[in-house]
Formats: C-alpha cells, structure tokens, sequence
C-alpha cells in the first residue's frame, strides 16, 4: 500500500468489476488510436513496436531484459521487436560499458520520428479525455495510473558503469 493511500477506502466488488472495465476499454480505444497511425507505415511495424519505442524515448538505453519487464513480453518477444526496429533504423544497439553481453538501444533521428508521429495522436486523445474529467481529475487519475503500473515506474536502463 502506498504512503498516501487511504485504508478507509472499500469498493464493491461491482464498483472495482466497473473498474477494470473501464481499463480495458480504455486500453483498447488507445491502442486503436495507434493502430489508425501505424496504418500505412512503410516499416510495417505495430503498436508493439510503437511501445517500445516510446519507452525507449522515455528511458533511453533500456534493452531486452528491461523492455520485458515493462512490458510483459517474454525475452524473446523482446528481442524480436528491438531486432525489428533496429532493422528498420529506428534503434542502433552498443556494447554495454560494464557487460558486453548488454546491447542498450537508443533511439535514431528515424526512430524519434516514428514515435512522435503515433505519440501526437495518443496525446491529443488523452488531451481530449482530461479535458473531459476535469482539471480536478487529472492529478488523481495520474495517481491511480501510477498505482497500477506499480513497480514498473521504477525500472530503468541500467547505469552500465557510466558515472564511474
């Protein structure tokens, strides 16, 4: 439980049902979004490849190990969308400093325009949601975001030796 959270605070298991739905709904209505940018794309990539670029833009230097962990996708899944942007001269892959072994990925001038593109219209359709909560609601459901997203606000690209 978070240090903030208010232990008062019981909802039916019908209210939390209602919840979740709407989570993925609104999952769902995000991720079209995305796909109506992707459409046409010459790379041919989809929205998990959209996700990755957009956490890389967010948290440059993650690589598989991180990207899985953000995301849920298996290593190999993993892999397999940074290898498919790397092919398409979205990322480009170095040594780790520390491990060689460890490949961060950083975003090409290609990659940030491939993620822009798809993030300026998921902008403007969070934009348009907030505007409809409210101004008061903002910061409370940036709240509940980060408490479901839990643990995973907290993984990062690995120092790999840089500071030293």
């Amino acid at each position: 439980m978070s240090p903030g959270a208010d232990t008062r605070l019981i909802l039916r298991e019908e209210e939390l049902d209602a919840s979740v739905e709407l989570f993925v709904l609104a999952q769902a209505a995000l991720w079209s979004t995305a796909e109506a940018a992707l459409q046409g794309h010459p790379s041919g990539l989809g929205r998990g490849h959209y996700r990755a670029a957009f956490l890389l833009k967010r948290r440059p230097g993650i690589g598989v190990h991180e990207l899985a962990q953000l995301t849920g996708l298996s290593k190999q899944g993993a892999s397999r969308v940074l290898s498919d942007l790397e092919r398409c001269g979205f990322i480009e892959k170095t040594p780790g400093k520390g491990d060689a072994r460890r490949r961060p990925a950083l975003l090409t001038a290609e990659g940030r325009a491939f993620e822009s593109k798809i993030s300026e219209r998921l902008r403007g359709h969070l934009a348009f949601a907030y505007r409809a909560g409210g101004l008061e609601a903002v910061a409370g459901a940036r709240r509940i975001l980060a408490a479901v997203a839990g643990s995973r606000l907290t993984i990062a690209a690995p120092d790999d030796g840089e500071g030293e």
